[in-house]
């Protein structure tokens, strides 16, 4: 029988720092400051941990800004985001949801708390997520994936619940569609208690650790670190914790060169400047002006 993975690393939580003026987040990971090797398929998570924001009739968020070469998936833990993109796509992700889009050959979009949310105010948690796209498929045609909270699987644990978003996950297959093979599990515990559960051999894997703190068999991981674990082994076996809230983010490597330049991610040089030109001369499209 093949060992358990392990972890290999954590990675410790940076300083915070405003997107816009709507998310107050903390990079956890970056393939600018580890091995890309490693976390590949992803590419950097932010996590906007829990804020209040008061009632305001004023938008808050990020204006228009372009992407090329990969994709953003947005998890709405707590409040709720307005999405447009000149892709066409758009529309509103409310608590438990997740947004998924497809930059691929480029588009330019905004996010912002809902009309909602910012009346009324509340508490706001937010995950971003960058995947990489492989080389034949960095230029596809943009898409936009929507999927609300009762769209995913829910497996109940002893105590607490797994949200399948992507993959699968002992015959329970999340909605995500993806270019390459990827499991995304988010889980919640409600208790002291074991999970075990099995992953292919041979694929990064990270435990982002949201809220609260669990094991990777005798390692640690508190809150806002992450577990880099070892491509060895078929399964992971974890001590959960009461209140222990954590992302798995699970997926086959993309064995390729990355060239990262602000919102773009490409193969090449080349690739980096022919986006920049492409998206001060339109090609990305723009969004209309919305009507007031």
């Amino acid at each position: 029988m093949k060992p358990s993975k392990s972890i290999e690393k954590v990675i410790a939580p940076r300083e915070k720092h405003w997107v816009g003026d709507g998310f107050y987040v903390s990079t956890l990971f970056s393939m600018h400051s580890e091995d890309a090797r490693k976390i590949s398929p992803f590419l950097l998570l932010d996590h906007a941990s829990p804020k209040d924001f008061r009632p305001s009739s004023q938008k808050k968020g990020v204006g228009t800004h372009p992407h090329r070469g990969f994709e953003t998936v947005t998890f709405a833990i707590q409040g709720e985001v307005d999405h447009r993109d000149s892709g066409g796509g758009g529309g509103t992700i409310t608590t438990g949801g997740v947004q998924w889009m497809t930059a691929g050959s480029g588009v330019v979009h905004e996010e912002f708390h809902s009309k909602n949310f910012t009346g009324k105010g509340g508490t706001f948690e937010m995950v971003q997520l960058w995947v990489n796209l492989p080389k034949k498929h960095k230029m596809t045609k943009p898409r936009y994936q929507s999927m609300n909270k009762e769209d995913f699987p829910v497996v109940e644990l002893e105590k607490g619940k797994l949200k399948v978003v992507a993959g699968d996950y002992e015959g329970h297959k999340g909605p995500a569609q993806t270019f390459t093979p990827i499991n995304i599990y988010e889980v919640f515990s409600e208790g002291d208690q074991t999970l075990k559960f099995k992953l292919p051999e041979n694929y990064n894997t990270l435990i982002v650790q949201l809220k609260g703190s669990s094991k990777v068999f005798d390692q640690s991981l508190k809150e806002g670190e992450v577990g880099v674990l070892s491509q060895a082994g078929e399964s992971v076996s974890m001590q959960l914790s009461q209140g222990s809230h954590f992302l798995v983010l699970n997926g086959e490597p993309i064995d390729e060169p990355i060239m990262a330049y602000g919102p773009f991610v490409m193969n090449t040089k080349a690739e980096i400047v022919e986006a920049i030109n492409d998206f001060e001369a339109g090609k990305m499209g723009q969004l209309v002006q919305e009507k007031q």
